[in-house]
């Protein structure tokens, strides 16, 4: 039998940034707004203070598509100190539209072992069937949880556990929205217990950005796009990422213009697919994965675009040399 992992004696911070799990209906338009703060949510959990002693922080008040990633620069700040303050967990509630991102991004950025958990929720505090407050429970439950420690920045909706690297929203309003394509949950939440059912390695850090943020845009292809979309980045974006057909292929007529783009800055080849690897050398064709490759670009791997954005943008901000950034998305576990 599973017991839950409970102590009222340890500690974990809750920092909300707004998003669906706290939004209500406004009384100036028919539509809901974050109005709800992390008191609010906390309160409306039962039985959350006899899993741990739990302090809220409202660290941003917004819906998801709103955050910037300085938000999540001062995110990560916000959790060193509170590690230095010797809390056992922390839980971040946020919008579900740019979880997936803005958690990976932590994990890039977050060198602790202290668990950090993100959630949200799927419908409003509202709702009938809301699922915030379940969300939240079993997102601080796995932050108390001794198998969380160590296993990167994660990610819990609906009692399952992922890996910030690997989750992505893949439904627009289901509550099961939540998943890891290829991969499957890390773990799961069952009666208050967390069960994880394998280990990740551990990415080395990047450091912190000290300055202006880089400007990285993705471009997707789409059939018989003229690549317009192209034209003149060198001079307006620090990075690029391609978000291209299947396993890495573009339209023939693109080719020119990312060799080109691929001198003046750091190119990186993904595919809009959002599952499985870009290859290396299955096809020949001009805009296939071999010739964009050997025209400069740099492969995403298994990265989609949306994080391999963010692994280009954090290298950049480090002042990573185009050599280092190709090793990282080697590299990337």
């Amino acid at each position: 039998m599973l017991l839950a992992d409970r102590d009222p004696n340890r500690t974990v911070l809750v920092l909300t940034l707004g998003g669906t799990i706290a939004m209500t209906r406004t009384a100036a338009s028919s539509g809901v707004a974050p109005t709800l703060t992390g008191a609010d949510l906390v309160r409306a959990v039962p039985g959350l203070h006899s899993v741990a002693t739990v302090t809220v922080e409202d660290f941003r008040q917004m819906p998801g598509a709103s955050l910037a990633i300085s938000d999540i620069v001062a995110l990560v700040d916000r959790l060193k100190r509170a590690v230095s303050e010797g809390v056992d967990g922390i839980v971040v509630t946020q919008g579900t539209d740019t979880l997936e991102e803005t958690a990976y991004l932590t994990d890039l950025y977050y060198p602790g072992s202290t668990p950090v958990v993100f959630t949200g929720a799927m419908r409003t505090a509202e709702a009938a069937g809301a699922d915030g407050p379940a969300n939240l429970l079993a997102a601080v439950q796995t932050a108390v949880s001794a198998q969380a420690r160590g296993a990167g920045v994660l990610v819990v909706l609906g009692d399952e556990i992922h890996a910030a690297r690997h989750v992505r929203k893949m439904h627009t309003t289901s509550p099961g929205a939540f998943g890891s394509p290829d991969i499957g949950p890390l773990g799961h939440v069952v009666e208050g217990a967390v069960r994880l059912h394998r280990a990740l390695s551990v990415m080395a850090p990047v450091p912190l950005p000290t300055g202006a943020l880089p400007q990285v845009e993705i471009v997707t292809a789409s059939l018989d796009s003229s690549g317009t979309l192209l034209e003149g980045l060198e001079n307006k974006v620090a990075g690029l990422v391609v978000a291209a057909f299947g396993a890495g292929h573009v339209p023939r007529t693109w080719c020119s213009r990312l060799e080109a783009l691929a001198k003046a800055i750091p190119v990186v080849l993904a595919s809009r697919i959002g599952t499985g690897p870009v290859l290396a050398s299955t096809y020949a064709f001009p805009g296939s994965e071999s010739d964009l490759l050997a025209r400069g670009l740099i492969s995403a791997g298994a990265l989609d675009a949306y994080k391999a954005r963010l692994l280009l943008t954090a290298h950049l901000a480090a002042g990573s040399p185009r050599y280092e950034i190709a090793e990282a998305f080697l590299h990337h576990p």
